[in-house]
């Protein structure tokens, strides 16, 4: 086999190995039928029980009550910041919005186009360094519901406790973080999450739905837009990314045979403590960009003391074989993407380079 390096891009992310092994021995002749899963009509038998599978492994391992719909539809958590507000705002009606990066405020300015909307809370004036206390939450009681974007790719920060919203349902994109710990899904109404961080490469985006919420969906939207249009035919009202949602049932049964979620929000709560504890012991030359109590556990962020040692960090550890370490864009810095599928082996390999760096270049 080829040598794999460590992959620490922030999505599309790492894969588990064992995913990929079992997927390319299933590449060319799909479990005897002579051709591969996706060449298969998404009509046929052999879809349909990849399908039912996937969903039921995902309700097993995520705790999803009987009274949510599970859905696999397109387009991304990008279009999902769109169809929540274009299926639950009505005239008259209004949402709380908590802007905590980039991606809440791309579903923010999309929800605006189709409805009232109104912030809740932000983080801006900090340039998004920390999650916003429950004190802070300007809520409104008549709001239809609250969203907030579980886990910030781009700054690093993430909510280790959903805020009380109180009768108000939560809508929230757990793009980059679902699957990595235990959820009280009963908290919320809508989950959406695009799959190329935890639960398989890019193509499909899970939407979990609430029945309550579902029966105040509009219906005078474009069909493929109404999530009742999904419900009715099971995520086949067109033709679903079969091969995508076939290697999300690999990773939900990888995730089944480390144990669960328990074990694997263990195991992130290890490489958290370990980076962390790195950056933190070595704070003049590894500044973090976060405050403490609002650290990613899935995507580290930090700075080092210039722009040049940034860059020869990026180079010198990409010759080392970790790769995807350079920060968004729009903020700089390094980024260090710990999904559940990077093993704590990774992150030791990491660490010890980072030692080492920060020892020759201090």
């Amino acid at each position: 086999m080829a040598h794999r390096i460590w992959n620490f891009n922030p999505g599309p992310a790492t894969l588990p190995l064992p995913v990929l092994e079992k997927a390319s021995d299933e590449m060319v002749d799909y479990k005897g039928t002579g051709m591969s899963l996706m060449e298969h009509s998404h009509r046929g038998k052999a879809y349909a029980a990849v399908q039912e599978e996937t969903k039921n492994l995902l309700a097993d391992i995520f705790g999803i009550p009987k009274n949510y719909k599970i859905l696999f539809l397109q387009g991304g958590a990008s279009l999902q910041f769109a169809m929540v507000p274009m299926n639950l705002l009505g005239n008259g009606k209004s949402a709380d919005y908590i802007i905590t990066g980039s991606w809440s405020k791309k579903a923010l300015k999309e929800a605006k186009l189709l409805g009232s909307t109104k912030v809740a809370a932000s983080s801006e004036e900090t340039n998004f360094n920390r999650i916003p206390k429950q004190k802070e939450l300007k809520l409104d009681p008549k709001a239809v519901y609250v969203h907030l974007t579980s886990n910030n790719t781009i700054v690093g920060t993430q909510w280790s406790l959903f805020p009380d919203t109180g009768k108000v349902p939560i809508v929230a994109d757990m793009s980059s973080d679902i699957l990595s710990k235990k959820v009280d899904i009963t908290k919320f109404g809508l989950i959406y999450a695009g799959a190329q961080k935890n639960l398989g490469p890019a193509g499909v985006t899970v939407v979990i739905l609430r029945d309550d919420m579902l029966e105040k969906c509009r219906e005078d939207i474009p069909t493929l837009l109404k999530y009742s249009t999904h419900v009715e035919n099971d995520s086949l009202y067109n033709t679903p990314p079969t091969y995508t949602i076939y290697i999300v049932k690999l990773v939900l049964e990888w995730v089944k045979e480390q144990g669960g979620l328990k074990a694997i929000e263990k195991t992130n709560q290890e490489k958290g403590k370990l980076l962390y504890g790195t950056m933190d012991a070595n704070k003049e030359f590894y500044r973090g960009t976060v405050e403490p109590d609002s650290r990613s556990l899935m995507n580290a962020t930090f700075r080092l003391p210039s722009e040049e040692l940034e860059a020869k960090f990026i180079s010198d550890a990409s010759a080392a074989g970790f790769v995807g370490l350079k920060g968004h864009r729009s903020v700089g810095g390094i980024r260090v993407s710990m999904y559940n599928a990077m093993s704590l082996k990774g992150i030791q390999e990491l660490t010890n380079f980072m030692k080492e760096f920060a020892k020759k270049n201090g």
